[in-house]
């Protein structure tokens, strides 16, 4: 089996629009979450109103303006979940210095980045104006504006990749799902070079309110955005939704290392399962999250003992964080790993972020990957008691503030709803 490595980042996310000033104020332990009643009265009656969102201006500044990434003719053809891919996607191969030209390159490079919900914005819309004003309201771009696997389909077009061109859309498992699928097509030598990952910009009213409608979100923190998200609190009440994208370049070792190419970490493990439980709750004891991992660890031959560290996919849920706990100590704890809840090493970048929902996977890749090159555990923000009850929650969650760290191997989480988990073992090259 081929070896494969991470060689380039790229991010858009409510922290900022690139990796390098997401990944500094986040171990600054800055917050990006603000309150959504400035972005329309629906927003206002909403009962969560907090969200993650990019922040706009110049891309000099390290936030969002959709001219500086694309020319007016194609912003217009994509929806702002695709930019944000193109974003992204630029920013990592730039990272990666991988321009290829050669028909030979063209052909082993493909394209993998999915998207949970999409474009939800044109659909409603849409939606509303057929209903008003039929067929002629209807945009000849409604179809491709609409459909999740353009996001891989512009980054083909726009630099001419012609290996695997593919999308997953698995809830708030898509982007590491992405990654792990195109890590297998270099694995398995259906091409040498993947661009991959997620991206999500559904901050919408139907959304919010549809979430908010299931008891997902959090609702108790509107006056106090930055403290909203609580991976792992005693006070924890619901995730916060976010926007953004996420895009790693992998690569074949032998490739890399032929051309000298930077290598951040290498991918040594790829987990899945499911549940088979509930559509939106995980099992209280965390079975499908713990079949992920270990099956992660089978196919990277690491004992648990090795894992210095998890990101986890703790959206800031009840349930949700409760069963992702009780699963990686599980795991983690007995005669082939840790001798003390103490010595796992957790946190949850969504304290930060808020959760980005199918892009959340592909960003807390890049944090996995970060934190393994710079030695560095991101924090958990806003974790002031962790529990309930506090006993079963014995682990280092890097509360507040980054630590460092030396990271041999670590996990990384995404769970999504209808019961699909997948984890991710990255690995410091040597």
């Amino acid at each position: 089996m081929r070896r494969v490595v991470i060689t380039g980042l790229g991010a858009v996310t409510p922290l900022a629009a690139g990796i390098k000033t997401t990944w500094r104020r986040l171990i600054d332990s800055s917050s990006g979450l603000v309150s959504t009643s400035e972005c329309g009265p629906q927003f206002g009656s909403l009962p969560s109103r907090v969200a993650g969102l990019v922040p706009l201006g110049s891309r000099e500044d390290g936030c969002w303006q959709a001219k500086d990434w694309l020319p007016a003719s194609e912003e217009r053809q994509m929806a702002l979940f695709a930019q944000y891919a193109i974003a992204a996607a630029e920013e990592a191969l730039n990272d990666a210095g991988w321009h290829p030209t050669s028909q030979a390159d063209l052909e082993n490079t493909g394209v993998t980045i999915g998207s949970g919900i999409g474009n939800l914005d044109e659909a409603y819309n849409t939606s509303v104006a057929f209903h008003t004003g039929g067929y002629r309201k209807v945009s000849p771009l409604f179809v491709p504006r609409l459909l999740i696997n353009l996001a891989a389909g512009h980054v083909s077009i726009r630099y001419g990749f012609k290996g695997p061109n593919h999308a997953a859309t698995t809830a708030c498992t898509t982007g590491l799902h992405a990654i792990g699928d195109a890590s297998r097509f270099i694995a398995f030598g259906d091409a040498n070079v993947m661009v991959a990952g997620g991206s999500e910009s559904c901050i919408h009213p139907l959304a919010i309110a549809g979430f908010a409608r299931a008891r997902s979100l959090a609702t108790d923190w509107n006056d106090n955005p930055a403290a909203s998200s609580r991976p792992f609190d005693r006070q924890r009440a619901g995730f916060v939704i976010g926007e953004g994208a996420g895009v790693v370049v992998l690569e074949e070792l032998e490739h890399a290392k032929a051309r000298k190419a930077n290598i951040y970490a290498e991918i040594k493990g790829y987990g899945l399962s499911s549940d088979a439980y509930h559509m939106t709750a995980p099992k209280e004891d965390g079975e499908g999250a713990f079949l992920a991992m270990r099956q992660a660890l089978k196919h990277a031959s690491i004992k648990p003992a090795d894992i210095d560290y998890v990101n986890a996919h703790a959206t800031s849920t009840v349930l949700g964080d409760a069963a992702e706990n009780k699963a990686i100590k599980r795991l983690l704890l007995g005669p082939d790993g840790k001798l003390s809840a103490s010595e796992i090493n957790i946190s949850s970048t969504k304290g930060a972020l808020g959760h980005l929902l199918g892009a959340a996977g592909a960003v807390e890749t890049i944090f996995t990957a970060l934190a393994i090159h710079h030695r560095t555990l991101p924090p958990t923000l806003n974790l002031d008691q962790p529990g309930d009850p506090a006993e079963d929650f014995d682990c280092n969650y890097v509360a507040k503030m980054a630590q460092q760290q030396p990271i041999g191997a670590a996990l990384t989480n995404s769970f999504g709803f209808g019961g699909t988990n997948a984890s991710l073992c990255l690995a410091k090259y040597s």
